[in-house]
Formats: C-alpha cells, sequence, structure tokens
C-alpha cells in the first residue's frame, strides 16, 4: 500500500517524497504506541490527511522525538513501556508547555482518563473511533479545542469538580453574562465551535466572540485552559 513510509522506531522520519509534498496545511503528528501492528494502521488510515513526523514506542523515544519534530499533535498511547503516557506529557510539556497531545488508546478506566488529562492532554479518544472522527478530532486538538466523548469527558468533569478554591468561584463566575455561562459550559463538555452555534442558534463568530471575552475576563489563553478550568470549578454537570 502506498502512503507515508514508516520512520524508524524513535527516529525522526526521512525525506520521503510523499510527506514532502503534502499541503503544509495538514497537521503534523507524532505517533507514539508500543504496538508496531496498530501504528501501521494509523499510519495508512492517516495517509493524505496527515503527515507522520516521527514515531516511539516507548516513554525515552517518545520525548525525544517529540523535541526534535515539534509536530501539531501527538498521538498517545497511555500505556507505554518506561513510565506510561503520563510520563510522556510531564517530561515533554516541561520543555514544551504548548505542545498538543490527544490520547488514542484502548483504556476508558476513569483512572487512565483523569489522570492523562491532569497531565496535560488536550483530548481522550479510544481506538475504536473512526478515521474521519481522529482526523476531526486531531484538527479539534490542533485549534486547542478538548476532544472527549460525552461518557469520558464526564470522568474528567467529575474529577475536576470541587477544586476550586472556597469564596472564589462566584466572584469570577459573577463577571460573565449568562450567555457567556452557557458557552463555557459547552466548551468545557467538549463540544467545537460549530456545535455550540447550533446549540444556541447563533453563529459561530458569535460563538468565538463570547469565548474570546471569557478568556479575558478569566485571564486564560487559551479553550484547554478554560475547560479545564470550568471543570476544576464544577461548572458542568
Amino acid at each position: 500500500m502506498s502512503g507515508i513510509e514508516p520512520s524508524g522506531i524513535g527516529e525522526v522520519a526521512g525525506d520521503d517524497p510523499l510527506a514532502d509534498a503534502a499541503p503544509a496545511t495538514l497537521p503534523r503528528i507524532v505517533l507514539v504506541d508500543d504496538h508496531a501492528l496498530f501504528r501501521s494502521g494509523v499510519r495508512a488510515e492517516l495517509n493524505g490527511r496527515c503527515t507522520i513526523v516521527g514515531e516511539a514506542a516507548d516513554v525515552d523515544q517518545a520525548v525525544a522525538v517529540i523535541l526534535v519534530t515539534a509536530p501539531d499533535v501527538v498521538l498517545l498511547d497511555v500505556h507505554l513501556p518506561g513510565g506510561g503516557g503520563v510520563a510522556v506529557l510531564e517530561q515533554v510539556l516541561a520543555q514544551r508547555p504548548d505542545q498538543a497531545f490527544l490520547a488514542l488508546t484502548v483504556s476508558d478506566a476513569p483512572d487512565d482518563v483523569v489522570a492523562t488529562v491532569r497531565a496535560g492532554a488536550r483530548g481522550y479518544v479510544q481506538k475504536t473511533i473512526a478515521a474521519d472522527e481522529l482526523v476531526a478530532a486531531i484538527e479539534q486538538v490542533r485549534a486547542g479545542e478538548p476532544v472527549f466523548s460525552p461518557r469520558l469527558a464526564g470522568f474528567v468533569l467529575r474529577a475536576f469538580s470541587g477544586q476550586a478554591p472556597s469564596g472564589a468561584v462566584d466572584e469570577e463566575v459573577e463577571q460573565l453574562t449568562p450567555r457567556e455561562r452557557e458557552v463555557l459550559q459547552l466548551i468545557a463538555r467538549g463540544y467545537a465551535y460549530k456545535q455550540i452555534a447550533q446549540r444556541l442558534d447563533i453563529s459561530p463568530r458569535t460563538v468565538e466572540s463570547h469565548t474570546s471575552a471569557v478568556l479575558r475576563k478569566l485571564q486564560l489563553t487559551s479553550r484547554h485552559e478554560l475547560s479545564r478550568w470550568a471543570a476544576r470549578r464544577g461548572l458542568v454537570d
């Protein structure tokens, strides 16, 4: 099968002519999974829609490849030799705080979901995800949007609820208009701008405007931070 040729494990992808020809707008991906057959399948599914710039099979390889290639998004398995996905997140984010991670794993255990998000992953999806949905999730994470299935999002929201300092919630939330609170809650549930616009019967541009206002008022810098802020304060059921 033609497509992006696999790089050596723990190495940066070489001078593949197909990769060189890929449009600059395609997401640049590092794929981290200890199963070679699964990596091969993901490469085939993403061929032409993403550019695989590196691969790794364990924690040390992953950290090295990510820091060298600086990808748009890292597809990260939760269970890896050498410390697991959380170890990769902690080591990389200590040096590249803005690096985007999307967990792609078989596990739906609440402990895995919560630990991975707490360590800094922007999204968490399972390996049963369809190819088109995976590409959409990659694009959302690259844009700074959180991505979770409704059930997995529930784990995260419950885990982060009730952690705000006492007396701080009302003062901060009262800055927001009712519409801004609605947008905030939908963002925290993982909805994209277009989905929020449909649910609230407003335009995507208006959603972006409300989101910018919320970020400014709460002194946050991204949708990812906003989602975690709302979850920590239990603002979403």
